[in-house]
């Protein structure tokens, strides 16, 4: 499933905007040079990584880019800021806009836009802020739970949280990260990840991936580390109605949060049941990373799914 097309001429001075000052920094350089190098391929001679810190306003005024590629990941790059700055400077940009970056990035959020739509099945959770009783708090949870940064990516500040004697200190963790804290029960099943992408304006979901770490979740370490996980795509835990299902509730999703261009959508599942886990609006583009794994699998190769990507710029225009 090629895509050829290629909307953005040739010559268009394309910024790979890369590395950030989030938590995901180093993450987000890697996908940028990818990118950076799967645009060369593709002919794209005017393309250039942009380093981005807090001078990246007026690098971008001074470029004069025709487009931006954002493969940053975390605070300031996936969550509205600085979408809200390519809008200002009108230079259109690939992924969504500022309102749903702003709100994925947010997983609370995320769940209180997503609840609206009463058949995305959302995991038992309560929302802590710094101060709270976080041990009243979670009264009415069942252990296991996980505690997580409410806007943080690639696993950061997360914690399993086995008995109550555990709970604060996995909730002094997250709150190193955010002040605010996203405590879920956790799901006994398999973690699976659907992307989502566009092709003329139409969403339409990956095959669905299955990861199973070798560590007992998926934390940091089994995301970026080369042999800490197993990629089983498509997922062979899944029933085709299953496997149907899920596709369909991550474009839902996608949708229903506002999404644009490209996302992925993870979820947790028991029993053949899915259980929504968050949206990431700015997959990563790594050598280890579940998208282009997914794209794959469908005869996406990885420059294509970087042309697939950089043709959404022309929605933001």
């Amino acid at each position: 499933m090629e895509n050829n097309d290629r909307k953005l001429n040739i010559d268009a001075r394309i910024a790979v905007l890369a590395l950030g000052l989030s938590s995901e920094r180093e993450v987000s350089m890697r996908s940028g040079k990818n990118v950076l190098a799967a645009l060369k391929r593709l002919g794209y001679k005017n393309a250039e990584l942009i380093e981005v810190d807090e001078h990246i306003a007026e690098k971008l005024a001074k470029g004069k880019y025709d487009a931006a590629y954002n493969a940053l990941h975390g605070k300031y790059g996936e969550d509205g800021c600085i979408q809200g700055i390519l809008e200002m400077l009108k230079i259109p940009y690939t992924g969504s806009g500022v309102m749903a970056s702003a709100i994925c990035m947010n997983k609370e959020y995320t769940k209180r836009v997503l609840s609206t739509c009463k058949d995305i099945p959302l995991i038992k959770s309560v929302f802590v802020k710094k101060g709270d009783d976080v041990k009243n708090a979670c009264k009415n949870l069942k252990y296991p739970l996980i505690t997580k940064p409410v806007s943080e990516g690639s696993s950061f500040g997360m914690t399993k949280v086995n008995t109550e004697a555990e709970l604060e200190s996995a909730y002094k963790e997250a709150l190193k990260f955010n002040d605010d804290v996203l405590i879920e029960e956790f799901i006994n099943g398999f973690f699976i990840t659907v992307g989502v992408l566009e092709k003329d304006g139409k969403s339409f979901a990956t095959e669905i991936l299955e990861i199973r770490p070798k560590n007992e979740w998926y934390d940091f370490e089994a995301k970026y580390t080369k042999g800490m996980s197993d990629f089983i795509v498509p997922s062979a835990s899944l029933s085709d109605a299953a496997t149907e299902k899920i596709k369909n509730l991550a474009v839902k999703a996608h949708e229903t949060a506002g999404c644009r261009g490209v996302s992925r959508v993870d979820f947790m599942v028991k029993n053949d049941n899915p259980y929504f886990l968050e949206i990431n609006t700015s997959p990563g583009m790594t050598d280890t990373s579940d998208l282009p794994a997914q794209s794959a699998v469908m005869g996406i190769d990885y420059d294509n799914l970087v042309l697939l990507i950089l043709n959404s710029a022309g929605l933001n225009k």
